[in-house]
This record gives structure tokens, C-alpha cells and sequence, in this order.
């Protein structure tokens, strides 16, 4: 999606050659292919380990760092793999996208009026917002040094990617829209307003 807004931001005339159909099958294929390969991997990894122990698990889901916890079988080289997939699955698209947002900020800034630097800065903030929630939980969850101190952040965190971004998502697209930006303020000003005046 970045890549789209790129596209639109900083190439807009060629926006329609360049974002073809086949463009969008292969960078979706490219996605779900890589992301199957290594859940499979690890799956398969995980089949081999041994669990002896308690059989509960502390966590919200059944997921793959708590579940190393469980196993008596040797997981050192699991977990640094998990670091090696969390970093090619989770650090290279970020900073994909944090390079396209720099350019289209920067094509942004350029734009010489100042309706057209807001409708511009509007299209992509509901994204960036998206993506930093996103990016910003993921990371906490599955690239930070895990001790017990921050195992109920963590939690909490893995909870948060999962459910605030598809909660949120209608929300923050809908701002773009200026009949819901509108009621938004009456509801503020009437909130505000009933607390001030009582």
C-alpha cells in the first residue's frame, strides 16, 4: 500500500502504467508466498520439539514465542530464527515503507499550494497511521529481548496488533471524509460544551 501511495504522490502521471493488475498480483503473491514459506518453516520446526511440562499457556493465543516456553527440548536455535524471520518480515517492509514515505514527504513539501500540501498529507496520514500502529506493536512483540519483566507488555502488545488496527482501520479512513470530520467536531463541541455548562 505504500508503494501505491508512492505511485500516486510522487509519480501521478505514470501512476496508471506503472500500478497495473499484474503489479498488484505480484507484489500480493510475493507477500502471501514468503509469509506462507516461513510459517510453514517454523511449523515444521515446531512439530519436532518436545513439550513436557505444563500444558498452559500465558498468554491471550496460542503463539509461537509462548509456546517455546513450554517445550523441554533445546529452542535456542527456534528463537534465533524467529529473530532472522522477524527481521526480514517485519523490519525490511518497514523500512520499505518508511523510504516511501520520506520521498512522498518530500514531493509533498514541494507541492507550491497549501490546499495541495493538506489534501496530499491527508490521503497519506490514514495510512502512515495504520502502519505505525501496526509496525510499532509487532516490533515491541516480536523483536525486543524477551524477560519476564515485559512478558504483560508484551501481551498486551501481540493483543494490540490483532485487534486495534481492524478496529481502528473504518475509523481513521473515514476522517478522510468531510460529512464524518463535520459530526465529529459537533460531537466534540457538544461534549465540551455539556461538561463546561452543566
Amino acid at each position: 500500500m505504500s508503494y501505491d501511495r508512492y505511485l500516486a504522490v510522487c509519480k501521478p502521471l505514470h501512476y496508471a502504467t506503472m500500478m497495473k493488475t499484474q503489479t498488484c498480483v505480484q507484489l500480493a503473491a510475493t507477500s502471501w508466498i514468503s509469509g506462507f514459506s516461513v510459517s510453514l518453516l517454523l511449523l515444521i520446526l515446531m512439530l519436532q520439539l518436545h513439550f513436557c511440562g505444563p500444558n498452559e499457556i500465558d498468554h491471550y493465543f496460542c503463539d509461537y514465542t509462548p509456546l517455546l516456553k513450554l517445550s523441554c527440548s533445546d529452542t535456542r536455535m527456534m528463537k534465533q530464527l524467529r529473530y532472522v524471520a522477524a527481521a526480514m518480515f517485519t523490519v525490511t517492509p518497514f523500512l520499505l515503507t518508511l523510504t516511501s514515505y520520506v520521498y512522498i514527504i518530500a514531493a509533498i513539501l514541494k507541492i507550491p499550494s497549501i490546499s495541495g500540501r493538506k489534501k496530499a498529507f491527508s490521503i497519506c496520514s490514514s495510512h502512515l497511521t495504520v502502519v505505525s500502529l501496526f509496525y510499532g506493536s509487532i516490533i515491541i512483540v516480536y523483536m525486543l529481548p524477551k524477560n519476564e519483566g515485559k512478558q504483560e507488555i508484551t501481551k498486551f502488545s501481540s493483543l494490540l496488533y490483532i485487534v486495534l488496527p481492524p478496529l481502528l482501520n473504518p475509523f481513521i479512513y473515514s476522517l478522510r471524509n468531510k460529512e464524518v470530520k463535520g459530526g465529529l467536531k459537533n460531537m466534540i463541541a457538544k461534549i465540551v460544551h455539556y461538561k463546561l455548562i452543566p
